[in-house]
């Protein structure tokens, strides 16, 4: 299931950059980031739930390319965007 208009706007005022900022590449990295949690937690529960593990996979991938992108343009955003969501110990 998508995520909730609230928690979408929960998370695009905790990333944005500017007032009306509502798709820069840490907005989305957020966003992909609170989804793909969202679906683990479903998978743990639904373990043969195979198209949703492939979902999960192709989230997994959009946000590693948004990260590498982030990472080659901005790299304090990019470290940033990493310790506020906790991704890469």
């Amino acid at each position: 299931m998508p995520l909730s208009t609230a928690e979408k706007t929960q998370v695009i005022g905790d990333f944005r950059i500017a007032e009306t900022d509502t798709g820069s590449t840490q907005v989305q990295i957020a966003l992909l980031s609170k989804r793909i949690n969202q679906l683990s937690e479903h998978l743990k529960k639904h373990k043969k739930d195979y198209a949703s593990r492939r979902g999960l996979l192709q989230l997994v991938g959009q946000r590693r390319g948004l990260l590498s992108y982030l990472q080659r343009t901005d790299l304090d955003a990019y470290r940033g965007i990493l310790a506020k969501l906790g991704l890469r110990k």
